[in-house]
């Protein structure tokens, strides 16, 4: 066989889902054009947009904006050169490290320059063969692929039930066991808040177990960063834990609506991790207007506490609006909010559900179909920001309730049947 043969004819789980919507450029690879915000253009028509995890609304903030620029106008977005090993550090990137250290309460930060690839790799760095990975069943991609990379050395690995700390606790027995016979030790990985779910990682019981079994805990908080807690430094600073959080990850690319990453540790750890990151050993250094904008972000996140109270109105509005009405939008407790609703029709009705959401109703948000969620179930996943009003969330819960009522009454099931005869 040709191998790329088998890549023409199988796109995969995700490009199948696709091909199957006659969905690329619509469902997948969508183009929404003008100014980031809650309203944008999709294929000639105005949308309100619920799709960008543009959290604090930082993506076209004024200060934002200009400190993005002047940085640009000064360095460029070539300077510095090289991987930071070799030739690319700067005392900007460093500052900026301990600013981000001293913001989510650690001694010391590792700048990265993307978040999938400095997690995967900060998890392939600290673990070898030796010893055993345990982490939660709903572990975003990135996560996973560090752990594969862990599999890769003939490592060991168990997963336990998602939030569920009997499962967590008998997968730590297991893990206890197998370290011991290896003469490794142990690195528990979750997150802070589940970015399909918006579940809130149960990180206070994890860390409790830390008085009964000897592990390490490694927290992706990409979610939580900027969202959760008092001052925005994360669900350990909601749960009062982040000093039982011994690697803390979060990416730019949530709140400071940037691209870039940083992991916060005890100082020798972060050594460690600067000396032995491949992605980052061999990787060209996060270019300097990257790391000035970055810097005006964090200022932002912790000076003007008014946007993350205002994001946290929207979406009380929205979460309380949506129960009231009967939708099931699972067990979040932060700004992630997932409708699912109830699809016997399969993927052709959700695809006439969410074209009518966007055609007729102008709302954009993300579909996720089977085999993310069962064949039964359409889930809709709305991202609220500081930048939407209370008004957007008043219209988007009218036009939720009438898609609601059109799915249970059949309207896209005989509207897909419709298009079949034709």
């Amino acid at each position: 066989m040709d191998l790329f043969e088998k890549l023409r004819t199988n796109l995969g789980p995700i490009g199948s889902s696709s091909k199957q919507l006659k969905g690329h450029h619509y469902f997948a690879f969508p183009k929404l054009e003008g100014e980031l915000g809650p309203h944008m253009t999709f294929q000639g028509r105005k949308m309100l947009n619920w799709s960008l995890n543009n959290y604090l609304g930082l993506a076209n903030h004024p200060e934002v904006r200009q400190a993005d620029a002047e940085a640009s106008a000064r360095w460029g977005l070539a300077y510095p050169m090289g991987a930071r090993m070799m030739s690319g550090n700067s005392d900007l990137h460093e500052e900026l490290e301990q600013q981000l250290a001293q913001f989510v309460g650690k001694e010391d930060a590792f700048l990265l320059n993307y978040g999938y690839q400095g997690v995967m790799s900060a998890i392939e760095a600290v673990v070898d063969h030796r010893d055993v990975i345990v982490y939660d069943a709903e572990c975003h991609a990135c996560l996973i692929d560090g752990i594969r990379l862990h599999k890769a050395k003939m490592g060991e690995y168990y997963k336990f039930n998602h939030n569920d700390m009997e499962s967590l606790e008998k997968n730590l027995q297991r893990a206890t066991r197998k370290a011991a016979e290896k003469g490794g030790a142990i690195l528990v990985i979750t997150e802070g808040v589940f970015g399909m779910s918006g579940k809130v990682g149960s990180l206070d019981k994890i860390v409790a177990l830390k008085e009964k079994y000897n592990f390490r805990l490694l927290v992706d908080d990409a979610h939580g960063f900027g969202t959760m807690g008092e001052t925005g430094a994360g669900v350990g600073e909601m749960l009062n834990c982040q000093d039982g959080i011994d690697l803390y990850f979060s990416t730019f690319a949530k709140s400071m609506a940037a691209i870039g990453a940083f992991i916060a540790a005890d100082h020798d750890i972060i050594m460690y991790l600067k000396y032995n990151m491949r992605s980052q050993t061999y990787a060209k250094a996060l270019p300097m207007p990257y790391v000035a904008g970055a810097m005006k972000r964090l200022e932002l996140i912790k000076t003007q506490p008014e946007l993350r109270a205002k994001l946290w109105e929207n979406v009380n509005a929205l979460q309380t609006g949506l129960r009231s009405r009967g939708f099931h939008i699972g067990d979040t407790t932060s700004p992630v909010t997932p409708v699912l609703l109830q699809n016997e029709g399969g993927i052709p009705e959700a695809t006439a559900l969410v074209r009518d959401l966007r055609e007729n109703m102008g709302i954009f948000c993300s579909i996720v179909v089977y085999p993310v969620v069962p064949k039964d179930v359409i889930m809709l996943r709305i991202i609220p920001t500081a930048s939407h009003t209370l008004e957007d969330v008043e219209y988007t819960l009218n036009c939720f309730s009438e898609i609601a009522e059109r799915l249970k009454n059949g309207i896209y099931r005989q509207k897909v049947a419709i298009e079949v005869e034709e």
